[in-house]
């Protein structure tokens, strides 16, 4: 067998990611041409590690009500703003969350109306 019948293992991570990548856009996709408008799929891995039980409570809460500030937010979670600022930045990271300026405050929006989890491995 010659070096270049070797498969490296970083091409082969990278192509197994971006097949995953494709799964969750075309399952967006599918879920949008079935009249779910708005959805995210996230991974697992993402699912299971970023969306805490206080972090589901952020996104449950911006699904519902429309806050005008991260200060409001954390309020009305009763929760302190520096922690509920890092959650908000994480989920941001990932995608579940963006921010909108409004003058000095920060309103948190989520990015889709749905978020679902890719369960295929």
């Amino acid at each position: 067998m010659s070096d270049t019948d070797v498969e490296s293992p970083v091409a082969s991570k990278h192509d197994a990611e971006h097949d995953r990548a494709t799964r969750r856009a075309e399952m967006a996709r599918a879920l949008a041409r079935g009249g779910m408008e708005g959805v995210q799929i996230i991974t697992w891995e993402t699912a299971d590690e970023v969306v805490t039980p206080k972090r589901r409570e952020i996104i449950e809460l911006l699904g519902r009500t429309d806050v005008p500030s991260v200060r409001a937010l954390s309020r009305e979670l009763e929760r302190d703003k520096a922690q509920v600022s890092r959650d908000l930045a994480l989920l941001a990271e990932h995608g579940i969350i963006r921010y909108e300026t409004r003058g000095n405050a920060k309103q948190p929006r989520l990015t889709q109306k749905h978020l679902g989890v890719e369960l295929i491995h």
